[in-house]
Parts: C-alpha cells; structure tokens; sequence
C-alpha cells in the first residue's frame, strides 16, 4: 500500500476519533473549571448518542444533535440539581447518573427500535470537502474532509477559551473554582456559576455522544460510549484545564485509537484486542506520570 495514502487514512482516522473525545473533554473542562467534576460525562454522552438516534430516525442528522445537545444538557441539569443544588457527592451523584443512563437508554432503545435494534438506516453527516485546503497532501484530507461535527467541536475551542480567559463571566468561572468562598465575598453567585458551566458541559458531552452516531457508525448500540466519558476526564487533566492543552491530549488519544486500523491496514498477525485497549493503557500511564506535577482547580469537586 501506498505510504501516503496509508498515513493519510490514519490522521483521518485519528481524527474521526480524535471528535467525540474533544467535546466530551471540553465540556468537562468548563465544568472543572467551576469547582465540579462531573463523572456522570459518560452517561451523558451516551444519552446524547441516543437522542442522536432518534432525533435523526424522524427529522435527520441536524434534527440528531440537536436532540442530542438538549439531552446533554438535561442529564447534566440532574446532575447539577442534585450534586450542586442539593450538595450530594459530586462522586456518587456522577456515578448514578452514569448508571442511570445505561439503563435507561437501553430500555428506550429497545422500545424504540425493538429487538432487531437500529441497523444503519439512521442518516449520518457525509464528509464535508473545504475547498483549496483539502488539497493539501497529507493533511488535507485529514483535517480539511471531515463531517461537520468534526469542525464543530474545533471551533468550539477558541470560543470556549475566549470566554474562559477574556471575559468577566470566565473569570468569574474561574474563581469560583479556584476560591469559591472568596468568589462569593465579593458577589460571585458561585452555585448558579457551577450550574450554568455543569449544564453546558453537559450539551458539549451529549454533541459527543452525537457525533458516534451521526458521523461515524451510523446507528445505536448500548454502552456504545464503552468509557469515553472517562478518557475525557483523563484528557481533561493531561490538558491541565486549558482547551489548547486539552484539544492536544485528545488528540494524542485519537491516535492511539487508531493505531488499530493501521496495523490492521498493515496486516498484522496481532489481536485486535490489544490495540483496543492503547488509550485505557494509555490513560493510565499518563495520569500515573501526571501524579504530582499538575495543579487541579483548587476547590474541584469541593
């Protein structure tokens, strides 16, 4: 096989993977960043993913993430009526969420789509051609011929860290996270602060679960997240909370992903299996190296 067109095939790859984790990470960073950690990501990234489904089953994919952004965001609004406004773990709560989710969305899924399920007859973004730029060899069709999730969730980057690091309401956020008691001396109303960012978060996460379904495997399967949620809150932290940081750690862990296709690709007598479990190992040697030499927001999860 051509070389080109192998390394080609895998940034393109990487990069197809590379998305759900860049909104789920994201939106986890806005969330942090106030104070909460919320594992409840995964659940929420799973109901985002069904919502997909279903929203796109009657009105098409735009009608999917549409779906999906406000089912994100509802089960985040659980999570933050119950772990800000009503101070549970954020722990705890986050972990019901999540099993919550599962059950839930399984038993909507087969209600919906019966026993057979939803096949691939759920309508997806087709690849997205920029002009001029997806001529670039190599990194054209890579970065320039994606589905239009793919270039939602960058633009949302430099939105996310203007309002982080150049607006009053982010640095607003910031204190809260940092210093909630001292954010609420001088006025900051820190709990509507971490619910306002847990609840955006949350439309960033079910826009993730989003993209899994409407542009890349064109249906819905259950625990179809199979832990995303919780390598974005591992991205989150490589990240140290800063979207460029972030966006380059998810990215690490998109190619990482993919490194099954390409030894695949290259024919290699090796399982598959092994390849499917990089980014979890990956995860764990990373934050095994990050112990110690990252400084969280000081009041997360407080």
């Amino acid at each position: 096989m051509d070389p080109v067109v192998l390394v080609t095939g895998f940034l393109a790859a990487a990069v197809r993977v590379t998305t759900p984790l860049l909104f789920a990470a994201t939106g986890e960073t806005l969330s942090e960043r106030s104070g909460v950690i919320n594992l409840g990501i995964e659940g929420t990234m799973l109901a985002g993913a069904l919502a997909a489904a279903l929203g796109a089953s009657e009105w098409g994919p735009w009608g999917g993430l549409i779906a999906a952004l406000v089912a994100g965001m509802v089960t985040a609004g659980v999570f933050a009526l119950l772990a800000i406004g009503a101070r549970a773990d954020q722990i705890i709560t986050g972990t019901a969420i999540t099993l919550a989710a599962i059950g839930l969305t399984g038993t909507v899924y087969r209600r919906a789509f019966g026993a057979a399920g939803a096949g691939l007859s759920i309508p997806t973004f087709p690849p997205l051609r920029i002009p001029g730029l997806a001529s670039i060899p190599v990194l054209g069709p890579a970065l320039f011929e994606q589905p239009f999730p793919t270039y939602l969730a960058l633009a949302g980057l430099p939105v996310v860290w203007w309002v982080l690091f150049r607006t009053r309401l982010g640095l607003a956020l910031r204190a809260t996270g940092e210093a909630g008691a001292m954010a609420r001396a001088i006025g900051v109303r820190t709990r509507l602060m971490r619910a306002g960012a847990t609840v955006a978060g949350g439309g960033f996460a079910g826009l993730g679960g989003a993209t899994l379904v409407l542009a890349q495997v064109g249906t819905f399967t259950e625990r179809m997240t199979a832990g995303r949620g919780y390598l974005a809150i591992a991205i989150v932290v490589l990240g140290r909370w800063h979207p460029l940081g972030v966006a380059l750690a998810a990215f690490v862990f998109g190619l990482a992903t993919a490194m099954q296709f390409l030894f695949q690709a290259l024919g290699t007598r090796v399982p598959y299996q092994l390849f499917l479990m990089l980014p979890y190992l990956l995860t764990l040697l990373a934050l095994a190296g990050a112990v110690g030499r990252v400084r969280a927001p000081g009041d997360l999860g407080r």
